[in-house]
Formats: structure tokens, C-alpha cells, sequence
């Protein structure tokens, strides 16, 4: 659900604003409304955002160096002389890799001419002889070059061939074939000066690595630190001075239930100010408030899109429904056990930064645990087959059901059934979201889909049943069609034209009809990601028994191990690939087919507070 929340607004002193946020922030509930007047135009602020911009580079490039970071050693350390080292150690990598690519070029060049003595070609040449390099195809080299400029073969590679003449000086070499333009070093001082090269760039890295292990956490206290004088400095911009300047009128929002602290700092104060309850088409930032459970899911729903103004809060919905999916997905109960087990490792493990992710990390292996059994496959096995009670055995969903005359996998009709009710649930959500935000009389089309679809679905099951008779089934379908037929096309919009209203029921009726049975087919994917996911855990299953199958002594050891390879590889490969669809394909189920049937747009603004780093 979302927390209410309060308008707050604000006469200050001009000389005592400065003060006053300081002590706004001390409450930290505040989440001031954004002007930023004259932000563009703050010299300050954008130096502090260049410089904000340096400690993240500088950041990520040490953490990058995979040396494992200590506490702030000093914190005396100036950070900014650590980002200088840092960005003049960077700087001498990129020198030292643009050289390096030039010796590399050089040797290449040099390479098929051997490691020779520049000395003997200059005194060759102080003799009033020439000596000059050429390069040929294997097909355009001529022997009778070795006669007529005394050419010398130096070297055959890819092709060409390598070859050098020696001539008395001013004599025209007219050969087809190419002059070599080699670098004035040898060969063996292009390798010293690629080794210098090398031992240059380690060097730097060496001190990258030094740095990232003793001032990393020194950057990022910093860097938190900046950017809480950023945002001071920020909201120091979005009062709007009044009152010839002598005033500083600030606007914000406090939820509901943290207007007391708020209460007695502006009565300290004595700043004039003004709180009252969000009134409907207030565009104020939204507090998810949500029990243990549904709050795991949050991230979810700040992933797609805050609520706005006219939309519910959709978690305590997303919440059960997606564990649902996840599970139908993975589809073993096997694998829920493994997810439960490596939630609580991975939660003692990485502590208390991480515990609500571990703790949705064990409750989907809950939910793959019940709803794998109730499938009746562990790890890759039927529970079928297996020696449990018989008893437990009636609970597996397995098997075809008729329908109509024609047979259905159980577990494909239950997926479809599922996302009949999600997409039941979503209209249903949309009619209600609808009357309450625009009233009844802007709602009759929602109420009149719903009525044509959802009722459709309970009228239709309830005859399933029996517990409405065949013979009046017909007529309560009519009585359905009808009255939602006249919210449909007529009264869609009572300020509109009957006709355009016609003409609008038509248009929604080709959308909805061409919309609405794709999306319950796409929940077909459940049943199939986790047939795919059983179907692989058989196939590994077989192929380790394959190994040790009629194998005996010194065999069935080797054979034991292959086994015990090819199932936990493979499992532990089917996992992760089946988590990886189990995430994605609920998700696109939550934020395609159901939040477009709820109507839930996501264009809210998440509640942030001004507070201090310390706040909790």
C-alpha cells in the first residue's frame, strides 16, 4: 500500500535558511518538491558534480583491480591527491599502450628481417654502396635479381619473400617489387623497449592495485560525503526566495506518520509553515508501505515504475503471484531445497546489506519446494514413482484431463488457469482503481469489461461446477453481455456523442479481442519452462546412470565419480539456467499482461527524504 502523505510548506528568513536545513535535516522525514532554480547557472554545484563524476571513475577503476579493499587506513588521506595519483596512473597506461602498439608495429615490420647491425649497412654505404630493402610476391620474385643487384634472399613468410640488393651508389633498382620501410632500430632493442614498455604499465597497475587496497574505502566515505553536500547544496537551490528576497518559501512532502519530529523542530524554529493531508491530484512522491512479506517484492515494482497519482500500489498483488510463477517455472521441489539452502548460506554470509534479497531467495525455494512436489518432480524425478506414501501421491497434479471431448496436459491447464485469474484479477483492480480515482460515472466501460470478462469467467466456472444449472447459464450470459454491453458502447463516456461512443466500444472491442487471448496464452510459458527444466534434470539423471550401468569393480569406481560429476554439473547447470527463465518470464508476465490489464502506468516518484548519511 502507499503511505499517506502531507504537503509541507515553508517561510524562512533568508539569513537563517542556511540553518534552518541543516536542522530539516536532522529530522530526515522531509522529501523536498524539486525546482533546482538556477542550478545550471551554479558554479559550485557543478564543480561539486565534475568532481562527484572523478571519485565514481576513480571508484570503479580501483574496484575493478579485484584487490580486496581495507577500511580506511587514514582518515586524514586527501582523497583528491588519491583520485590525482590515480587518473596520473591511468594516464601513463594509456601512454605506455599507445607506445607499445608502436614498437609491436615496428617489430612486425622488423621481425622477418632478422636482429641485424644498422653499423655494417653505414659503413657498407660510406664504401659507395647502397643497400635497400624489398618486398615481393613468391611469384614476381626474379632469380636474375641475385646477378644483376646482387639481390639476397633474407626470409619466405605468408607469400612474400624478403630480400635485400646491394649496389654501387646512384645505380636505379627497377624491380617489380616493393621498398621495405623499416624502423631505425634493431630488432633486439625494439624487444628491450617493448620489455621497458611492459615493466612500465605493471608498474602503474602494481600501484593502482596498492591504492585500491589501502584508500578505496577512503574514496567512497568521501564520495558519500560529497554527494550529501551535493544534495544539501541542491536543495539550497529550490527555495524560492519571496518577499523581495528577505523570505525563502521551500515546499516538500512528510508521510503521514513522521509529522511529529517535524512538529516540534518548526515550532523550535519559529519558521511559518503549513502541513496539511495530500489532497487527490497532488503530484506527491510515493512511500511503499508494505508488510515483511510483500516488502521483498518492492524492488520489483521500482523496477517497472513508481505508482503515480492514480494508479494503487500493485506489490501486494506482484508478491504472491510472481513467487507463484517463479515456481512454475523452476517446476522441482529438488531445486526449491537447493534455493532455500543457498539463501541462508549467502545470508550469513554477506550480512545484513543483503539479507532481504537472501530472504526472497528463500521464500521463492519455499514456493518452488510446495508447488514442485504438487508436480511431482525432484530433481529431474517423478515423485510417481517414488517410494512416498500413496496417500501423498493424490496431490501430484500429473497427467491429462478431457475437456470438450479433447485431452490436456493438467499442468498446461492449470498454467492457463492461473493467468485467467491474474488477468481477472488485473480488470478487476483497473475497475476499482478507476471508480475510485474518476468516479463511478468515468468508470462504466472498466465496469462493463469487467462484467463481459470476469463475469463471463465466474459464470462460466460456476456451470462447470453445477452450481449454476445449464439451463439458466444461458440466460445469465445474456443478462452479462448485456449490461456490459451498455457500459461498453454506450455509456463509455458521458460527455461524448452516442455514436463516438459506438465507434470507441468498437475500437476497445477489436483491442481487447486481439489482445486478451495472446495474453492468457502467454502463460502457457510456465508450463513449459518447467517441463524444459524437468525434461533437462531427467536427461542428466539418464546419462549419469548410463555411466555406471554394468560396470564392476575398478569401473564402477571411475564410473561413481563420473556419475557424481554428470549430477551435480548438471544440475547445478539446470539451475541456474531455470532461475535465470524463472526471473524473466514472470516478470514479463507482471509488467506486460498484468500491468497492462490493471491499467497501472508507473510514473510515480519514489519518496527521499533529506536526511543526514547517518539517518536511518
Amino acid at each position: 500500500m502507499i503511505a499517506k502523505m502531507n504537503k509541507l510548506t515553508l517561510l524562512v528568513y533568508h539569513k537563517e535558511y542556511t540553518d534552518f536545513l541543516q536542522r530539516l535535516r536532522d529530522v530526515g522525514v522531509v522529501h523536498v518538491a524539486e525546482k533546482n532554480r538556477g542550478a545550471a547557472e551554479n558554479a559550485e554545484l557543478e564543480q561539486k558534480l565534475a568532481l562527484a563524476a572523478r571519485y565514481v571513475r576513480a571508484i570503479k577503476r580501483l574496484e575493478n583491480c579485484g584487490a580486496e579493499s581495507l577500511e580506511p587506513c587514514s582518515r586524514q588521506t586527501d582523497a583528491l591527491s588519491v583520485i590525482e595519483r590515480l587518473e596520473a596512473a591511468n594516464s601513463g597506461i594509456e601512454q605506455h599502450r599507445t607506445l607499445s602498439q608502436v614498437v609491436e608495429k615496428d617489430i612486425a615490420q622488423l621481425e622477418p628481417w632478422g636482429d641485424f647491425d644498422y653499423s655494417v649497412i653505414e659503413k657498407l654505404n660510406a664504401a659507395g654502396y647502397d643497400v635497400q630493402f624489398f618486398v615481393t610476391g613468391i611469384k614476381n620474385y626474379n632469380a636474375e635479381w641475385e646477378s644483376a643487384f646482387n639481390a639476397v634472399e633474407v626470409a619466405r613468410k605468408q607469400s612474400r619473400v624478403y630480400f635485400v640488393t646491394v649496389t654501387h651508389a646512384g645505380t636505379v633498382i627497377d624491380i617489380d617489387a616493393e621498398p621495405a620501410r623499416l624502423p631505425s632500430s634493431s630488432l633486439s632493442a625494439l624487444y628491450a623497449e617493448q620489455q621497458r614498455v611492459k615493466d612500465c604499465i605493471e608498474a602503474f597497475e602494481r600501484e593502482i592495485s596498492e591504492m585500491a587496497v589501502r584508500h578505496l574505502e577512503t574514496l567512497r566515505a568521501a564520495h558519500a560525503a560529497l554527494l550529501h553536500d551535493i544534495e544539501f547544496a541542491r536543495v539550497s537551490l529550490d527555495g524560492e526566495k519571496v518577499s523581495g528576497d528577505k523570505l525563502v518559501l521551500l515546499e516538500g512532502w512528510v508521510p503521514a506518520d513522521s509529522v511529529e519530529p517535524l512538529k516540534e523542530m518548526l515550532a523550535e524554529s519559529g519558521a511559518f509553515y503549513e502541513l496539511r493531508p495530500a489532497r487527490r491530484g497532488d503530484n506527491y512522491p510515493v512511500k511503499l508501505k508494505n508488510n515483511a512479506y510483500t516488502r521483498m517484492y518492492e524492488v520489483l515494482t521500482k523496477m517497472y515504475g513508481m505508482p503515480g497519482g492514480t494508479d494503487f500500489d500493485p506489490t501486494p498483488i506482484v508478491a504472491p503471484f510472481f513467487s507463484l510463477f517463479f515456481a512454475f517455472c523452476m517446476g522441482d521441489a529438488g531445486y526449491g531445497l537447493v534455493l532455500i539452502l543457498l539463501g541462508f548460506l549467502l545470508k550469513r554470509k554477506l550480512g545484513k546489506n543483503m539479507a532481504g534479497m537472501m530472504n526472497l531467495v528463500i521464500t521463492l525455494g519455499i514456493f518452488t519446494t510446495v508447488l514442485g512436489a504438487l508436480l511431482g518432480t525432484f530433481f529431474g524425478m517423478s515423485l510417481l514413482g517414488s517410494p512416498i506414501p500413496q496417500e501423498l501421491k493424490k496431490f501430484i497434479i500429473s497427467g491429462n484431463v478431457e475437456i470438450l471431448g479433447s485431452t490436456y496436459d493438467k499442468q498446461m491447464i492449470l498454467a492457463l488457469g492461473i493467468g485467467v485469474v491474474h488477468i481477472s484479477i488485473a480488470m478487476t483492480v483497473k475497475a476499482i482503481n478507476s471508480t475510485f480515482f474518476f468516479g463511478f460515472k468515468e468508470s462504466l466501460s472498466a465496469w462493463g469489461w469487467w462484467l463481459v470478462i470476469v463475469g463471463s469467467v465466474i459464470a462460466g466456472t460456476l456451470t462447470f461446477l453445477s452450481v449454476i444449472p445449464a439451463g439458466i447459464s444461458k440466460w445469465v450470459f445474456i443478462a452479462i453481455g448485456s449490461v456490459g454491453a451498455l457500459g461498453i458502447y454506450i455509456l463509455n463516456n458521458l460527455r461524448r456523442n452516442v455514436f463516438l461512443n459506438i465507434g470507441a466500444g468498437l475500437w476497445d472491442t477489436y483491442n481487447m479481442a486481439s489482445g486478451l487471448l495472446g495474453d492468457i496464452l502467454s502463460y502457457i510459458r510456465l508450463f513449459a519452462l518447467g517441463l524444459a527444466g524437468g525434461m533437462l534434470g531427467q536427461t542428466f539423471n539418464n546419462l549419469a546412470l548410463m555411466v555406471v550401468e554394468g560396470q564392476e569393480g575398478v569401473g564402477l569406481v571411475i564410473g561413481s565419480i563420473g556419475f557424481g560429476l554428470i549430477i551435480i554439473l548438471g544440475h547445478t547447470l539446470n539451475i541456474a539456467m531455470s532461475c535465470l527463465s524463472a526471473f524473466v518470464h514472470p516478470l514479463r508476465l507482471t509488467f506486460v499482461e498484468y500491468f497492462k490489464n490493471a491499467g497501472y502506468e508507473g510514473k510515480g516518484v519514489e519518496y527521499k527524504p533529506f536526511k543526514n548519511e547517518s539517518s536511518n
